[in-house]
């Protein structure tokens, strides 16, 4: 009997086709197993209805699946439900089914907390516990596209990486992940309709642009000078925007895609049209659609949300530049499902569980 068992979605293909040869087993036999796990996502091995039991009971001897589980999930008044999603391991994290008239969002998770600590965001004040999975950021995918389909007699109709984490501080699972949401072995999801927002991680987005990914890059600003931005995030400490200037224009250059800048805009902080102006001069360095973000309070925060004609101005003028610009209003405060909002409660919970364990 195994004395360690190996989680079984970490397998390529390849490995997975070379074990069950040596359980005396015929190639296809992979692919079969291979399909249960990614395109119709077993929860556990005994549902693979067309594979042997002395092919099954070898894989419980020697693999398991690093499943997770909806542990609890509330709906907002405007339809939007928040997820809490728990690991094999007892570890919480959060995702977020977004609804409008036309489409579905996904928000989902790249880690399990967050070691940014940016200013604005409750994410940021837990601990940064483990990255997650492939087969992790698979499931929150798979999970939320079945409540959608419950929920709203719908499909998803885009995932982006703005919950718990920075999903580029977890390149390598992040990008193993979106390859089972969108390869036609998994979920075949288009990568069009997947967007990874980032704090701003240079070095990373420029290797993003080496592997010539297509999915939709967004960046976290929030402030177009490196003293307001290092206030509210440490990250431009050590990613500052000329740096970050030249790491998207690698990127563009590489993948010829149009980057999303988000703003969240705070009162008295970042909403003049001084900033406007500092954001448009940023916006010269790539093609961009700019989303302004409404700040979502959070428990004992020190920012406030800025008045709506302050809002409209800055959005005003970014517009008469022929800017594409986009305002987002929050969905889901109620239940702490909007931006920012994340892993307040949730987490903190099974960090308790964990240490009283």
């Amino acid at each position: 009997m195994s004395l360690t068992k190996l989680n079984i979605r970490n397998l390529s293909l390849e490995e997975l086709t070379a074990a069950i040869e040596t359980l005396g087993e015929k190639k296809f036999r992979a692919k079969q197993i291979y399909e249960w796990i990614w395109k119709k996502g077993i929860r556990s091995f005994s549902e693979m209805s067309n594979i042997s039991k002395p092919v099954l009971a070898a894989m419980e001897e020697n693999y398991f699946l690093d499943c997770i589980y909806i542990s609890d999930q509330q709906k907002s008044k405007d339809k939007t439900i928040k997820c809490a999603f728990k690991t094999h391991d007892g570890f919480i994290t959060e995702g977020v089914l977004i609804p409008t008239a036309t489409r579905v969002t996904a928000c989902i998770s790249s880690q399990v907390g967050c070691s940014l600590a940016c200013k604005f965001c409750a994410t940021g004040r837990l601990k940064m516990m483990r990255n997650l999975t492939p087969g992790e950021i698979y499931d929150q995918v798979f999970l939320l596209n079945n409540l959608a389909e419950k929920e709203y007699g719908q499909h998803l109709n885009n995932i982006v990486f703005m919950g718990m984490g920075e999903p580029l501080l977890n390149y390598k699972n992040t990008l193993a992940g979106i390859d089972k949401i969108c390869s036609e072995e998994g979920l075949h999801i288009s990568s069009k309709r997947v967007t990874v927002s980032t704090a701003g991680i240079a070095k990373m987005i420029q290797r993003l642009g080496d592997d010539q990914v297509k999915f939709n890059l967004a960046l976290s600003l929030h402030a177009a000078n490196d003293a307001k931005r290092s206030q509210i995030m440490e990250i431009n400490e050590s990613n500052n925007l000329e740096t970050l200037a030249e790491a998207l224009r690698y990127f563009h250059e590489k993948t010829d895609t149009r980057i999303t800048f988000e703003y969240i805009i705070f009162r008295d902080f970042n909403d003049s049209l001084e900033d406007a102006k500092e954001l448009a001069t940023f916006c010269k360095n790539v093609p961009v659609k700019i989303n302004i973000i409404e700040y979502n309070p959070i428990d004992g925060g020190e920012f406030k949300q800025a008045l709506p004609e302050k809002t409209d101005a800055f959005a005003k003028y970014l517009e008469s530049l022929n800017l594409v610009v986009n305002v987002r209003r929050s969905r889901g405060k109620d239940i702490d499902a909007a931006c920012g909002q994340l892993a307040n409660k949730n987490a903190a919970v099974a960090l308790k569980e964990r240490v009283l364990k």
